[in-house]
């Protein structure tokens, strides 16, 4: 960079980061000292032990708990109205998301709707929280969203499927949680999507009409630390030192999401999952290699920024093709699709892909114009 970009950040959430620090969770939940605790989690994660052993936590402190479960992957703005009716029945005062994005992103809904009224369609935008919120502890038990470190929830429409983003400084969870043991329960296919998810985080803020000396720094420690852990999570589950590194990776790059935003390959990849019920992690990851090569037309020079903890040779005119490459092997790695195709969606869709992906908030932040022509070539290239 030649210019510093001016920026206006507070980090307001306390990150807790360690193998084991699970164990902490009755403990910093009891210094708020709440009269009821709602856990937010999903069904997996009650599958897996992890609720459980947090609830367990949680009255070993002396704290009342009550649960919501009834959400899935990509809550609902029905998911959410049924857990406004849960948190208005049991009356909390702190909230604790525990799972992965899903988990957070519901409880962040929650915490919007119990606290200001309305409907989650009212907040639809950034600053529209009408009244404070509750207190929240996240808990991630996955490495890719980065969303205990984000002001943000992603909603989609019940009816819809359109995914709004509801963002306010209220929102910020107040404590992130961040234990690398409770990624070791990921089944394989998790670990991928989430880990692609983190990476693509990592690289689009990196290049956004909105980076900014705070969101290139975490942006670039995010993606070397992703690099590093994402094939050795893959080859070796039980790796505690990747799973760490996949862990905070996220959580880094979700701090950039903050400042920076994100760009073309979410928006072309959102329609792709409202349409075709297609994992986030799969839809932009297999959408992330073309944008790479469409924003590396002008800005070899980040790209070759970005890859130079892991490639210290490249040269600006070499890195977009080098980190498209690297994101089609780590694809391949995670036996993930890289085309349309491969994922049996007709390229006769691709005029209304385009239509929804212009109307997507990420895609405003590309550093090269997303415009009709520009989308259409992207779903294009991966037909």
């Amino acid at each position: 960079m030649t210019e510093l970009t001016p920026f206006d950040a507070i980090t307001r959430t306390r990150i807790v980061f360690g193998q084991g620090v699970f164990s902490r969770l009755g403990e910093l939940a009891a210094g708020f000292r709440p009269r009821c605790v709602l856990v937010v989690s999903d069904a997996g994660i009650v599958d897996a032990g992890h609720f459980q052993h947090g609830v367990d936590n949680l009255r070993a402190a002396g704290l009342h708990v009550e649960s919501f479960h009834d959400f899935a992957e990509n809550p609902t703005s029905a998911m959410v109205d049924a857990g406004v009716a849960k948190a208005a029945q049991v009356k909390p005062d702190l909230l604790i998301g525990l799972g992965g994005g899903s988990s957070m992103d519901c409880c962040k809904g929650i915490n919007f709707v119990y606290s200001g009224g309305g409907t989650i369609h009212d907040y639809h935008g950034v600053g529209k929280a009408t009244a404070d919120m509750l207190p929240m502890i996240a808990v991630p038990t996955t490495s890719g969203t980065g969303s205990e470190a984000q002001s943000f929830a992603l909603i989609s429409d019940a009816e819809t499927h359109v995914k709004m983003a509801c963002g306010d400084p209220k929102a910020a969870c107040r404590i992130a949680l961040l234990d690398p043991e409770l990624t070791l329960t990921q089944p394989r296919s998790v670990t991928a999507l989430t880990g692609i998810d983190a990476i693509s985080h990592a690289i689009e803020t990196y290049v956004t009409n909105r980076r900014n000396p705070m969101s290139i720094t975490y942006s670039r420690r995010a993606f070397g630390l992703l690099a590093e852990g994402f094939s050795r999570v893959l080859q070796s589950p039980d790796d505690i030192d990747a799973r760490s590194k996949m862990q905070l990776g996220a959580c880094f790059a979700g701090m950039a999401i903050e400042t920076s935003m994100l760009g073309a390959a979410h928006a072309t990849a959102n329609p792709l999952t409202a349409r075709h019920d297609i994992t986030h992690g799969q839809a932009v990851g297999l959408m992330l290699p073309a944008v790479i090569r469409l924003n590396g037309q002008y800005h070899g020079d980040w790209y070759a920024e970005l890859l130079r903890d892991v490639d210290p040779t490249v040269s600006a005119s070499e890195a977009p093709d080098r980190l498209a490459e690297m994101v089609t092997r780590w694809l391949k790695q995670a036996d993930l699709a890289t085309s349309l195709n491969a994922l049996s969606i007709p390229a006769s869709g691709i005029e209304s892909f385009v239509e929804e992906a212009l109307k997507q908030w990420t895609g405003t932040f590309n550093p090269v114009p997303l415009d009709k022509t520009n989308a259409e070539l992207l779903y294009r290239s991966v037909a």
